[in-house]
């Protein structure tokens, strides 16, 4: 029998140096089922009305959805799948009375009551799955220098430094449909985390940084945490940052009282 957990959890956004913000995070809980959670982020593209229109959009579908879901009848990974291509229709109909093309990367996870886990995504904003400190996976960005990371051409590292690392190679809200990239995880334990975020904030860290951080502090103190300190490495021209963080703990088992002497 599995172990039970609680989940702790937090989100935190930043606009950075930029002069208005286009990110937008949640974690929601399920109206209906108790311990069923969805993380969702979206970093919008397409100047100040473009970007934040996509990144809208895709929260307001994303809640729509979560809301009808059903962990008992529902198959999460094609709920999960339909959020992304239906925020990616809406954007592309809201591009017609736009200012400025809207575009959004996204980015969901979906906790079931008995701890299994889905996630999908498009772009270059990401899910780490991290374990007692370590990061076991994390998702593949649909991007130019993951491409060429992909080919051995160049290094994770060296894709961090790239000067082409903002090409997208597919999002939400382009011509064509936005590739969808998914994962389960069949059982959290005590001890995992989640965290998803923008650009903004995994660009200025390793893995093993932010798998530190999650581990070692409250998901409050490391969302603030990788703010600040992303904010610093930025030095003045740093994106928009926004991350969502959930923890996943034991259930302390109540003592059973003493009996009489």
């Amino acid at each position: 029998m599995a172990k039970a957990f609680r989940l702790t959890a937090s989100t935190g956004i930043h606009k950075g140096d930029r002069a208005y913000q286009q990110d937008q995070v949640a974690l929601l809980a399920h109206p209906r089922f108790n311990g069923c959670v969805l993380g969702v982020l979206a970093d919008g593209m397409g100047g100040r009305s473009g970007g934040r229109k996509a990144s809208d959009q895709v929260m307001m579908t994303a809640r729509q959805l979560f809301e009808r879901y059903s962990p008992e009848h529902d198959d999460a990974p094609v709920v999960l799948k339909n959020m992304v291509q239906e925020a990616h229709t809406v954007i592309r109909l809201t591009a017609i009375s736009s200012e400025q093309e809207p575009h959004s990367t996204v980015v969901a996870f979906l906790i079931n009551p008995r701890g299994d886990c889905y996630w999908a995504h498009s772009g270059d904003s990401r899910i780490y799955h991290f374990r007692n400190g370590e990061m076991v996976r994390r998702t593949i960005d649909h991007s130019y220098v993951q491409a060429l990371v992909d080919r051995g051409e160049i290094t994770d590292e060296e894709a961090n430094h790239h000067p082409k690392s903002n090409i997208l190679l597919g999002c939400l809200g382009t011509e064509n449909d936005p590739p969808i990239g998914t994962h389960t995880i069949a059982r959290l334990e005590p001890g995992d985390a989640l965290m998803a975020c923008s650009d903004g904030i995994w660009h200025y860290f390793s893995p093993s940084e932010m798998a530190s951080v999650v581990e070692s502090l409250t998901p409050r103190e490391a969302t603030e945490f990788l703010i600040e300190k992303a904010r610093s490495r930025g030095r003045g021209v740093g994106d928009n940052l926004s991350l969502a963080i959930v923890k996943i703990e034991a259930l302390q088992e109540p003592k059973k009282p003493l009996g009489r002497i």
